[in-house]
């Protein structure tokens, strides 16, 4: 696969003493009596539709679950819709296919971040795009480097994949600015941005947004489980149409079951409270990664400066090569994973991706320790 569109992982199988992969969760904290709960609501809901005749569902969604995330959207983000806006998906990644085909025509360019999300690159080039991958700095994607022709620009402004930066607010203006002028679409995935942990939530994209040009993609793999597989995209209204259609083309409707299950679970605030307790849980373990990072570790490591989501890079200090710390790591039973790949072209950083979403307080103190005991070893 070509540089930049496959995140470095191992095995489903492989098995460490310590694995700090990004896009994890933790599945042990999860309100699993609540949820049966609502699946067996869901259950009963789902042999009583259609009085008793099995038939297709809206292609869009159930609509508690679309009510849910409107209402959850207009509350935690500022993006303020209709529920008939909403249209539920197999995941952010399935958002991310209906938007590139109905949006994006073979030799399109298609802008995106670079580093970035090589899932969503992959998916863009797949559709035919040419890729233009516009570097990022503290304040987000610069924008003075779009290329004009550009048809579709992706970004991660809430925790910019994978460095973590937010884009600042006037980067945020000045992109919905250079969209109305050339007429391009932007998609913004807000894929972990619930979990804030530092300043005030900087407005979305799609709350600034006044010409119709912000498609805004949201999942529940990072504020539930990934192998929910559910998403969800509110998009411009002169896309919303289309949508539906490619999402009826594709695989007409998602699971009614889940998604009966969520809409309740959502709408009886139990969504909101899970998401309390995580955001408790996820800052513990970024604040002891943290301290570890910038104490024991801080000859070798900085944390870059990252105010959300569940995973952060540290960058290596001169003297450090992200290979070898790589190596090292793994030899010793830890995972941390280099973030050269998610550069097309060549890295202008040296660093390493650590997610916590997935790794107690305890099991972070005990990785970070055991790879302290290994960095004076690995300097050049």
């Amino acid at each position: 696969m070509p540089a930049g569109m496959a995140i470095p992982m191992l095995p489903a199988d492989a098995r460490l003493d310590f694995d700090f992969k990004g896009g994890v969760t933790d599945k042990r904290l999860f309100p699993w009596d609540v949820w049966r709960r609502c699946v067996n609501q869901a259950l009963r809901t789902q042999q009583r539709a259609g009085g008793g005749v099995a038939a297709y569902r809206d292609p869009g969604g159930e609509q508690e679950l679309r009510l849910g995330v409107s209402r959850y959207l207009a509350f935690s983000r500022a993006v303020v819709c209709n529920w008939q806006d909403v249209v539920v998906t197999q995941g952010a990644q399935q958002a991310l296919d209906l938007v590139g085909r109905v949006v994006i025509q073979p030799g399109d360019v298609v802008a995106v971040e670079e580093p970035g999300y090589p899932p969503a690159r992959a998916l863009f080039a797949a559709l035919g795009a040419k890729l233009a991958h516009v570097p990022v700095d503290r304040e987000g994607l610069i924008v003075d480097r779009l290329p004009k022709h550009a048809r579709l620009v992706y970004v991660t402004p809430s925790h910019q994949f994978p460095l973590g930066m937010p884009m600042s607010l006037a980067r945020r203006v000045e992109l919905l600015e250079w969209a109305k002028r050339h007429g391009a679409v932007i998609v913004e995935d807000d894929y972990d941005g619930e979990f804030r942990f530092e300043g005030r939530p900087v407005e979305s994209l799609k709350s600034l947004d006044r010409a119709g040009l912000v498609a805004y993609v949201g999942t529940f793999s990072k504020t539930l489980f990934p192998d929910l597989r559910m998403g969800y995209v509110v998009p411009p209204e002169s896309l919303r149409e289309p949508l539906w259609t490619a999402k009826r083309a594709g695989d007409w409707h998602s699971c009614m079951l889940t998604q009966t299950a969520l809409g309740t679970f959502m709408l009886n605030g139990e969504f909101a409270k899970h998401l309390r307790r995580m955001h408790k849980a996820y800052a513990k373990r970024r604040a002891a990664l943290i301290g570890l990072l910038t104490d024991e570790l801080g000859d070798a490591f900085e944390p870059m400066p990252a105010t959300a989501g569940i995973h952060l890079v540290a960058q290596l200090a001169p003297g450090w090569d992200e290979d070898d710390v790589m190596k090292a790591a793994l030899d010793a039973s830890i995972g941390v994973y280099g973030i050269g790949p998610f550069y097309a072209g060549e890295r202008r950083e040296q660093g390493v991706l650590i997610g916590y979403g997935g790794a107690s307080v305890e099991a972070i103190e005990g990785g970070f320790r055991r790879l302290a005991t290994l960095m004076p070893g690995l300097r050049r």
